[in-house]
């Protein structure tokens, strides 16, 4: 009897880790079709075949393009800063929205949450208006300011369940051991909301590097990011479907790295805390 329960027990152990590996596969095949479509050569590229002779030379046409990399130090560039500048804005926003009951406080932190519901293409044409009578096109200033449409809300919004979620007699007690309420504030608040701050912080990048709208209207030539400067492979006559999925996949890579050198604080701060209204 027992060794019929060993037996059904490795079969189900197998059966689960193959579902499992099943389902890997499937959340992560765009990834590896990018991959394949990057190292095919072109007379293989209309086919579904695997089995080819693996050619970097879409990733030497990509490098190859004139202003390709400058493109990526710009959405780096720009990206961070932006996320930066919001958390300079966003932790304290999300510390007061969590804390204090005052009144239109659920208002004010739907309002924030509202920013990332109104279409990029709504407000485009007003912002470039503005923009251009405050000379702010093709501007990192302007980038960086805009972008804070995309990452402040999501942060406060994240942040606020954290800050809510922690006790206000342990900022009570801190005061009573002698500490201020900026001391309180940095050494015992962040450390405990680390968790949220990070995994905050990689989604408003990953949101702010994806951007296509506004650094297509408001980056300009000079100003071009990586989403934008991916386009240029599409041309009017063909496809380079090769660069394209060169230039896609060099493009995906900071926000992998990022997201594997953070991961154990990232799981902890997307299952931890949470999202609560």
């Amino acid at each position: 009897m027992d060794s019929n329960k060993g037996i059904f027990g490795l079969f189900g152990s197998i059966l689960r880790n193959f579902v499992l590996f099943l389902y890997a596969l499937f959340v992560l095949f765009p990834l590896i079709w990018m991959v394949i479509l990057s190292l095919k050569p072109d007379e293989h590229m209309v086919t579904t075949t695997f089995i080819f002779s693996p050619t970097l030379e879409n990733f030497r046409a990509v490098f190859g393009q004139e202003g390709f990399l400058r493109s990526l130090w710009n959405n780096l560039v720009v990206s961070s800063l932006a996320v930066g500048l919001s958390l300079v804005v966003g932790v304290p926003a999300a510390y007061a929205l969590g804390r204090y009951q005052f009144k239109g406080r659920e208002e004010i932190a739907f309002t924030f949450l509202s920013f990332r519901f109104v279409p990029e293409i709504l407000i485009i044409i007003p912002l470039y208006l503005i923009y251009q009578k405050l000379g702010l096109i093709e501007s990192v200033s302007g980038l960086v300011w805009v972008y804070q449409l995309i990452s402040l809300p999501l942060l406060i919004w994240i942040l606020r369940g954290f800050f809510e979620d922690i006790s206000p007699d342990i900022e009570g007690a801190a005061q009573l051991d002698g500490y201020s309420w900026w001391q309180v504030f940095f050494k015992i608040l962040l450390p405990m909301v680390k968790p949220g701050i990070v995994a905050a912080t990689l989604l408003g990048f990953i949101l702010c590097w994806n951007s296509f709208t506004f650094a297509l209207q408001l980056g300009g030539a000079s100003m071009q990011t990586s989403t934008v400067s991916t386009t240029r492979f599409l041309a009017s006559d063909t496809v380079h479907y090769g660069w394209v999925a060169a230039a896609a996949l060099l493009s995906s890579l900071p926000g992998v790295i990022l997201a594997l050198l953070i991961q154990k604080h990232l799981v902890r701060g997307l299952s931890f805390g949470a999202v609560k209204g």
